[in-house]
């Protein structure tokens, strides 16, 4: 449900200045349409909660699992006033020509270029071959950030490897010849650049608890591949493509209007962290043309939620303009993010610190 700035207002309880701020800084989501803004209500509610007196430990801690303030201290990457960027840098702009091995050294503050050029042969299954490499990996703590580095180097390598097959080069290019359409290249790169990471989010907080725990680079990067296979994460791009087959069946307008009437929300649109639209979703589509019916599926989508399509979404429109296989947005997915994992996991086997966030308890009453 949306709020008028009126409705708003009353709820805070504060000048329209205050709103905006809220606005700006990313805490309020908004929309506008032909006559006025409207503002997110579950914002607004929140945002009011907040401002009725001071909050105990145990609500700011449960409210920042869901979308609050930052967890962690981090200087990896960050989302502000629309954009995210890597370590300062706009990673819209870098995925104009960079390449994900340029993001891995940038990331890792690497000193030297990294290379994924690689012989082995693994399963073709990341997660198998993670597995395979825990085992034998050496633990993360009491090692220095060069021994780190490479064991990240290794790691990246192994789920290069699974993914793309062994080879030497740029793995955009590699892994459009895995996709057997070397067309596809460029949007390749491009999107391997805009999700190599995405501040705290499931996998990469699951990958930094894992190596909180002192457990090696290998384990943590399994535990970010685990994470990532929901629908809510890495394989969202799915609903999207579900959806689109559907509407070819029905079209576009019935398919949206079946999958609303049947309870289920639409896939892909929106993120709780870009109020004006996904920006690595505009940058992605951008870089080929998009199939007449996602172009459809796109508008219609933004019309029945008032929200602009993200960068699933995108994965799903490349994946089907180029015939690639279904699986084929979480495998790019699962190779771009597994630099981003491993950048944060290198921060936290440098900080020597343990995640262990407490829980609050809502069951039974011991009996004393």
């Amino acid at each position: 449900m949306w709020l008028s700035s009126d409705e708003a207002l009353l709820r805070l309880g504060v000048k329209p200045q205050s709103l905006y701020a809220s606005v700006s800084r990313g805490r309020i989501r908004a929309r506008t349409d032909p006559r006025k803004s409207l503002y997110n209500h579950e914002d607004v509610d929140r945002a009011a909660r907040r401002s009725a007196g001071r909050r105990a430990a145990s609500t700011v801690a449960a409210e920042t699992i869901r979308w609050g303030e930052p967890v962690l201290d981090s200087a990896i990457s960050t989302i502000q006033d629309g954009r995210l960027f890597y370590r300062g840098h706009d990673a819209v702009a870098l995925a104009e020509a960079a390449s994900l091995e340029e993001v891995a050294q940038l990331l890792w503050q690497a000193p030297e270029a990294i290379s994924l050029d690689t012989t082995e042969a693994p399963p073709p299954d990341p997660i198998v071959a993670l597995a395979g490499l825990v085992a034998d990996a050496l633990p993360s703590t009491g090692r220095t950030p060069a021994a780190l580095r490479t064991d990240a180097r290794l790691v990246a390598n192994r789920v290069a490897a699974a993914i793309c097959g062994p080879g030497r080069g740029p793995v955009h290019i590699r892994l459009a010849a895995a996709l057997q359409r070397p067309d596809a290249t460029e949007p390749l790169r491009r999107a391997l650049v805009l999700l190599a990471d995405h501040e705290l989010n499931a996998s990469t907080f699951a990958a930094r608890v894992t190596v909180s725990t002192g457990a090696p680079l290998a384990a943590g990067a399994l535990a970010g591949l685990c994470a990532l296979g929901g629908p809510l994460h890495g394989t969202a791009a799915l609903g999207i493509l579900t959806l689109a087959r559907r509407a070819t069946e029905i079209g576009v307008g019935p398919a949206v209007r079946e999958r609303l009437a049947e309870g289920r929300g639409l896939p892909a649109v929106g993120h709780p962290l870009y109020i004006d639209g996904d920006p690595r979703a505009a940058a992605l589509l951008a870089t080929f043309e998009v199939p007449p019916l996602y172009a459809e599926l796109g508008a219609t989508l933004a019309e029945a939620t008032g929200e602009s399509p993200n960068v699933d979404f995108a994965l799903a429109a490349l994946a089907t303009a180029f015939a690639l296989p279904d699986t084929a947005p979480a495998r790019i997915f699962a190779l771009s993010r597994t630099v981003g994992w491993l950048a944060h996991m290198l921060e936290q086997a440098t900080s020597g610190t343990l995640i262990r966030p407490r829980a609050r308890y809502n069951g039974v009453l011991p009996v004393t």
